[in-house]
């Protein structure tokens, strides 16, 4: 099936154009591909917006940051203005890189990300997580939404190019008291020129003999990656589900059975009291304390899903926001890669000059090793993300066992004096 947009541009009227992609609303047209490919960017790249994709041993990779950081998001504080008429939750940011501490609140981080998905056409920006649930200053929520921001603020900073950029570093780096510092950022960032066509100018990829990409290939990568990002999204999607179903189960079900169990072996040690024995004293007691350590048993259940299902519930809601993005990144590319199909056939058909489909080519060819720059980087931090939360998850989870089995114990040893 013929990729959407790019009708060939057929008859003698069309001499030396390829034909322009009538859906104007189709992302390789609203991100600049169309234009770039067709050589219409201009702008001067200035040395600071100069970005490299380099060799690496899986294919194409973005340059490393040559000083990587971190940045912490610490517990928010609710601040007031207009003499406590208003209310807002700020977030305590530490980079690394400058030890500074700043304040932002979510709507900063909502500025830089409509920036950033501005700028970045085949680059995946992290989605942010929720603005609000209902109950603005909710506990549970804002914890949540900080580990959302926290995951949110790894990715933005483990990537080679976004965080390198100027208005990311602004944000990070603006002292919060200085309200005109951080207009002027705000101001220069939006109006930055390299963004959608431009920034593609300012992409260097590998030259020379032998560097060049096999057009088939990167096809061929792309379309594997595209089967991937289906199949890595409806698995996310199912796995979501369940933890959720099953936290739920935790929370209300488990605790409930089990501190039924428990219930009953108190009534069993209540009706032993009416005994009154001497010698069976220690064996009310040892049964009682049965029931008891059920009843915490249910407690540890209903604890446990914030230990060690919510983390991964976290983890997943960040790679679905990357999955949402990649069908844009992908028809990027194909845009390009069908203008260039589209360009051969034009030369051999006499309609357009040789120079001008190998300008072509050679756009299309720095989108595509953007495009795989990217997904390699996806890979790349996607085995890190996951290896670390199943090591997380299963450690939690032995720690919960071990817990359990410890309340069992002591249970059990209630029985020796008996």
């Amino acid at each position: 099936p013929h990729p959407p947009g790019g009708g060939g541009g057929g008859g003698a009227k069309s001499s030396a154009t390829v034909s322009r992609n009538l859906n104007r609303f189709s992302t390789f047209v609203k991100s600049g591909g169309e234009a770039f490919v067709l050589g219409e960017a201009s702008g001067f790249v200035k040395d600071g917006d100069k970005l490299c994709v380099v060799p690496g041993p899986r294919g194409p990779e973005w340059q490393e940051n040559p000083y990587p950081f971190q940045c912490s998001i610490e517990d928010p504080t609710k601040q007031t203005k207009f003499k406590g008429m208003k209310s807002y939750i700020a977030y305590k940011l530490v980079p690394s890189h400058t030890g500074q501490q700043v304040h932002r609140r979510y709507k900063h981080f909502d500025w830089l990300y409509g920036r950033l998905a501005e700028k970045f056409p085949v680059i995946s920006v992290p989605h942010l997580p929720e603005k609000q649930a209902t109950g603005r200053f909710e506990e549970d929520f804002i914890s949540k939404r900080r580990k959302g921001l926290a995951w949110w603020m790894d990715h933005m900073c483990s990537h080679p190019v976004l965080a390198q950029c100027d208005a990311f570093q602004h944000f990070l780096t603006c002292p919060s008291t200085d309200e005109k510092a951080w207009k002027q950022g705000k101001r220069k960032a939006e109006k930055d020129e390299m963004v959608g066509a431009n920034f593609f100018l300012t992409i260097s990829v590998p030259a020379g003999p032998g560097a060049g990409l096999d057009l088939q290939e990167v096809e061929s990568q792309v379309d594997g990656f595209k089967a991937f990002t289906k199949k890595m999204d409806e698995s996310a999607l199912q796995l979501n589900h369940t933890a959720n179903e099953f936290a739920r189960k935790q929370v209300t079900g488990f605790k409930k059975e089990y501190q039924k169990v428990g219930h009953s072996f108190k009534c069993l040690s209540q009706a032993f009291e009416l005994d009154q024995q001497a010698f069976s004293a220690g064996l009310n007691q040892a049964i009682a304390f049965t029931g008891e350590a059920y009843d915490a048993i249910g407690d540890l259940f209903a604890d446990q899903p914030r230990q060690d299902l919510d983390p991964v519930m976290d983890l997943l809601a960040l790679y679905q926001g990357h999955l949402a993005n990649f069908p844009d990144i992908i028809h990027v590319q194909k845009g390009a890669l069908t203008k260039v199909k589209e360009s051969k056939r034009h030369v051999e058909e006499g309609k357009m000059e040789l120079q001008k489909a190998e300008g072509i080519q050679e756009r299309c060819n720095i989108i595509s090793f953007a495009t795989l720059a990217e997904i390699n980087h996806f890979h790349k931090i996607r085995v890190r993300d996951f290896k670390s939360q199943m090591q997380h998850f299963l450690q939690q989870q032995i720690l919960f066992f071990q817990k359990v089995t410890q309340k069992l114990e002591e249970a059990l040893h209630k029985y020796d004096s008996v």
